[in-house]
């Protein structure tokens, strides 16, 4: 997997500054790839074991042809496994995954009140390693009559040499609306989700940093970023960025703004 790349610039910069900017957005986003595709994998593996969802139904792209998900119903609250093997394995997604996923659950995530707890062992996407808690609780509907979730990470993701290298400690808060594809269980392409909320800690360089969504971002589940919505992004000694994902197009560029000027990246 590529990091991020400049494609267009007002200003010029020396390579070592491009380099330390380079690595500060890839930072950002692959952890937040990382940790959204924490959560949508347990979606998958969720909605394949309780909704029957056929491997013909296409959205299977996280699980096959890697993973075998079993649930012990001997426990309370009982527990799913999404287990990839002990060897890297190319998924239909086009990640590479293995280790183990490790769900414990009081409801079914459409559930109101239902509680999901997220842990790992020695679990890899992408070589990266993702290592922490992430507690998912389903709030029943909001005043618009969709479903809403918050979920609360605290965790640490030890990249790989591909993603730069280092350690990054990241602690968050977030919701999400689920807006649209809730009246079909069965078929998860038409699910979008609205996400708010906040996340802090420390990069691999040592830095502390902050993120803040300032306007949703929008996810649908057969585009591999978010489509729209924008992020602030503070950074220890550096200025103050907004990142923006656009208008609404499923592709993989976005716009950082810093002291007025705009650049446009590609995504990983």
């Amino acid at each position: 997997m590529s990091g991020i790349l400049f494609m267009a610039s007002s200003c010029k910069k020396n390579d070592s500054n491009d380099n330390t900017e380079l690595q500060t957005y890839n930072d950002d986003v692959n952890a937040e790839f990382l940790w959204d595709d924490v959560q949508t994998t347990g979606d998958e593996a969720a909605e394949y074991l309780f909704n029957n969802l056929k491997n013909s139904d296409g959205f299977l792209s996280k699980l096959e042809p890697c993973a075998t998900v079993t649930i012990d119903t001997t426990l309370d609250p009982r527990l799913m496994t999404i287990d990839f093997g002990t060897e890297d394995c190319l998924c239909k997604d086009g990640n590479y995954r293995r280790g183990k996923i490790l769900i414990s659950f009081t409801g079914r995530y459409h559930q109101p009140g239902a509680v999901i707890i997220t842990t790992f062992d020695n679990y890899f996407i992408n070589y990266n390693q993702m290592l922490g808690t992430q507690t998912f609780t389903n709030h029943g509907k909001n005043e618009n009559g969709h479903t809403w979730f918050s979920t609360e990470i605290n965790g640490t993701i030890i990249f790989s040499e591909q993603f730069g290298g280092g350690t990054l400690t990241w602690t968050s808060v977030n919701t999400r609306e689920w807006i649209e594809g809730e009246n079909t269980p069965r078929f998860r392409g038409d699910d979008v989700f609205l996400h708010l909320g906040s996340a802090q800690g420390v990069k691999p360089n040592g830095f502390a940093f902050s993120r803040t969504i300032t306007s949703a971002l929008r996810k649908e589940i057969g585009c591999r970023h978010f489509v729209s919505g924008t992020v602030e992004l503070v950074r220890e000694g550096k200025p103050t960025r907004i990142l923006d994902y656009g208008e609404g197009a499923c592709d993989n560029l976005a716009t950082v703004t810093i002291d007025g000027v705009t650049r446009t990246i590609v995504l990983p």
